[in-house]
């Protein structure tokens, strides 16, 4: 049995590494003993999004009957039924060590099944609704592993960091999006701007935004920065030996829109992603950040 679960902490660990660069190189800034289970979150999260999306040769029902598979499984580890997979039970057993929130697992399993239905959203407040189970509880589930001196104060902040983090993922993938049949940005962003999603097709195409669509980006841009600016209390409330980790994400991630803003907010020229060097230099310096110290406000070029 304890074989099983090194296997399964191995397991999300390799996930981590092969698909989550930016904050697989975070977590290293964690003590030892927590990396673990934020692998295994970070597993979870993953082979459920592969369900969904790694898939795209099997019809929308196929998806949905294994995403549907998977999670029953789930419910019966978190029942204390014995589960044959190579992944859960190290969520299994980090969802027991911390006593985490099972509804917000719930809630991350419902907006996985809309992203096998549902293709666009009309307003951000409908994105938001997605956002919550996809984005915001990933923070709150990691809330216990990181640890803070007062977690109802840091709870807000890291449902915001959650949702930061991934407007952060759709305002770089846009193209990626498109090209599995949906459309992150929301429909009345997109009017506001006089875009439709033919014009985000055609710009995918051939490789080059409009100065509408570079005009939207720079909205959505904005928007993630307010969600960036919500969550910089939270951090320095962490436990000092948690600040670290979250800070480097932080700048991490906040970087990537620094990329975009650097492409003059083209995100179909190329993918925007942080240099190697720049990655390395923030790792060292938020290790080198005294606890407590208040993250800075951003700074766009």
């Amino acid at each position: 049995m304890e074989t099983d679960l090194a296997a399964a902490y191995e397991r999300c660990r390799e996930l981590h590494r092969r698909h989550g660069r930016t904050y697989y190189l975070a977590t290293r800034l964690l003590p030892a003993w927590k990396r673990r289970h934020v692998h295994a979150l970070y597993g979870f999260t993953r082979y459920a999004d592969e369900i969904v999306d790694r898939t795209d040769d099997l019809p929308p029902a196929e998806r949905a009957e294994r995403l549907t598979e998977w999670s029953d499984h789930f419910l019966a580890g978190l029942r204390g039924e014995h589960v044959e997979d190579p992944l859960l039970p190290a969520i299994l057993h980090t969802i027991a060590v911390f006593d985490l929130d099972v509804d917000d697992f719930d809630a991350f399993l419902r907006s996985m099944a809309m992203d096998l239905t549902v293709t666009s959203y009309a307003t951000y407040d409908d994105l938001l609704g997605y956002m919550e189970g996809s984005a915001a509880v990933i923070g709150t589930m990691m809330l216990p592993i990181l640890g803070s001196r007062d977690p109802a104060a840091a709870r807000e902040p890291a449902r915001q960091l959650g949702l930061a983090f991934q407007l952060t993922n759709f305002i770089r993938d846009v193209g990626e999006d498109l090209d599995r049949g949906r459309t992150y940005l929301p429909d009345a962003h997109l009017a506001e701007f006089g875009v439709t999603r033919e014009d985000l097709l055609q710009a995918r195409a051939v490789a080059r935004s409009t100065p509408a669509i570079k005009a939207l980006i720079r909205a959505e841009v904005a928007r993630a920065d307010e969600h960036y600016a919500a969550a910089a209390p939270g951090i320095p409330l962490l436990l000092p030996g948690s600040q670290a980790c979250m800070r480097t994400a932080y700048r991490l991630y906040a970087g990537i829109l620094d990329e975009v803003v650097a492409a003059d907010y083209d995100v179909f020229m190329r993918r925007a992603t942080v240099p190697n060097q720049r990655r390395a230099r923030v790792a060292l310096e938020s290790l080198l950040t005294r606890a407590g110290t208040p993250v800075p406000a951003l700074v766009r070029g």
